[in-house]
């Protein structure tokens, strides 16, 4: 049997299409289904799926498999499945970054991935006989471990929670609300490949172990990482997180301001209208919360919804943000506590807090 050799990101999407995460796909996209999604964010069938899973591969390793019924999937010198191709395709990548991301600008992070890759994808069906463990993989837990976790606890209404940065405030707040209309909520932080100066997994992690530990009554949280690679895709991107949190099994799922983005690619609020564009289709309501800030006025952390001062006194207004926190916190500063908890800074200390570089 022909090997096909693959990166750490592919080995992570082999993975979580075999463990269900990205239902209803079984396998990489072949080209009816990469069109049909990229082009109107639905599989041919018309199922919902708004960013397409492809094996990229180089002309080489495309013509190495091409024919075969069946190819082994290596990884680390290790073989962990197998890939039945079904057929391969090319496509103008500027065009299809273009309807994906909103953009064709090569400085987007997600842009500049897709349009580097190897140049030939190929679509089949694949299965899992080996997972690769990680450093971090004793924190990640399957589709089928959290659905068993969440009837264990006799949880009907769970919320899921995607974010890609430590806890500030901000995000305290939007998961605290959420769990006033729920059983429990699942923090499922994004650990994947990412860009530079975003946290790293470390910081990740031991920000949330502090908040959760310490902050929250530890019966009504669950928390495991998700280890695939950020796409940055704003809008559809909220979209897919929320197809992965329904196969995880949640029944609830937080957007709030600018979910999945970079720079100032998408507005604040584009996830809430893509979002809306298919309720009733996703299997998951989405709880659609607009972005809290400080206010010295109010006193406290509040949102649009429940302050007028962002208008009527913008200099009693603070927003928190992941990327604020980030540049305080490269810049040598110390964050407010009504910013970021102390007690998380204090977790912080000593641990590698962002990523140096782009990550292949």
């Amino acid at each position: 049997m022909s090997e096909l050799i693959l990166t750490k990101n592919q080995y992570l999407e082999v993975e979580k299409l075999a463990l269900g995460a990205f239902q209803p796909l079984t396998g990489f996209m072949n080209e009816d289904q990469f069109h049909s999604v990229t082009d109107n964010m639905r599989l041919p069938n018309g199922e919902p799926f708004p960013l397409p899973v492809a094996l990229d591969l180089t002309p080489d390793q495309a013509s190495n498999i091409k024919g075969l019924p069946t190819v082994a999937l290596v990884f680390e010198g290790e073989e962990i499945g197998t890939l039945k191709p079904e057929d391969q395709f090319k496509c103008d990548r500027e065009n299809a970054s273009l309807k994906i991301f909103g953009t064709e600008d090569p400085n987007h992070p997600g842009v500049a991935y897709f349009r580097g890759g190897g140049g030939v994808f190929a679509g089949g069906s694949v299965s899992l006989t080996k997972r690769v463990e990680f450093e971090y993989s004793k924190e990640e837990r399957t589709p089928a471990e959290t659905r068993a976790l969440f009837a264990a606890r006799g949880w009907k209404r769970i919320v899921g929670f995607q974010t890609r940065n430590t806890p500030h405030r901000a995000h305290e707040y939007l998961q605290r609300v959420g769990l006033e209309h729920v059983d429990g909520l699942f923090v499922q932080p994004l650990v994947g490949r990412k860009k530079k100066g975003d946290y790293t997994p470390a910081a990740i992690l031991a920000g949330y172990r502090a908040l959760i530990d310490d902050f929250y009554q530890s019966d009504r949280v669950v928390f495991g990482i998700l280890s695939t690679w950020m796409r940055y895709a704003g809008p559809r991107e909220a979209v897919f997180h929320a197809i992965i949190r329904r196969n995880y099994g949640c029944t609830h799922f937080i957007v709030g301001r600018d979910h999945a983005g970079v720079g100032d690619y998408y507005d604040k609020y584009a996830a809430h209208d893509l979002t809306k564009r298919f309720d009733g289709e996703l299997g998951i309501e989405i709880f659609r919360l607009k972005g809290p800030y400080h206010c010295a006025a109010c006193d406290g952390i509040v949102t649009e919804q429940t302050c007028p001062h962002e208008t009527t006194l913008p200099s009693a207004v603070t927003h928190i943000s992941g990327t604020d926190i980030r540049a305080m916190l490269v810049g040598g500063r110390t964050p407010e506590p009504h910013l970021i908890r102390p007690e998380i800074i204090a977790a912080l200390e000593g641990v590698p807090l962002f990523v140096l570089e782009d990550e292949a």
